[in-house]
């Protein structure tokens, strides 16, 4: 499994972003499930919306909820808690809430490797970093 950050999303869905042709290239040869949460869904749909692309915040929504893309891991309670720990322990870090939430998600699932492209998940220090 690969999860799947904010970054990554917005480069996906946004043609004249500088990591786009990346992203359509990771995604295009990727075989493996893709999962993402229900809070990185809110930032990216927020991230395109204060850039101006409603329109576009409108389609990856609702192409993100069929989940014909990625697997939505619904944050729960424990996961909330648990990434105000992360927050407060790593605060030496520049590490959004949703990131922190990313982590502790992604330690609960086992999964070990992001699709992303800021050096936030490199900083985790347990995570391969694709593409």
């Amino acid at each position: 499994m690969t999860f799947v950050d904010t970054g990554a999303w917005y480069a996906d869905f946004v043609s004249d972003d500088p990591d786009h042709k990346a992203a359509r290239a990771f995604l295009k040869k990727n075989t493996g499930r893709l999962v993402t949460t229900d809070h990185v869904i809110g930032e990216t749909i927020t991230l395109l919306r204060v850039r101006g692309r409603r329109a576009r915040a409108l389609d990856a929504l609702t192409r993100l909820l069929s989940e014909k893309v990625a697997r939505i891991a619904w944050v729960t309670e424990a996961d909330v808690r648990g990434a105000f720990a992360v927050f407060q322990k790593f605060a030496d870090k520049e590490w959004s809430f949703t990131d922190c939430v990313s982590y502790v998600v992604m330690e609960r699932l086992g999964i070990s490797k992001a699709f992303a492209f800021d050096h936030h998940f490199r900083q985790f220090g347990t995570v391969e970093v694709v593409p």
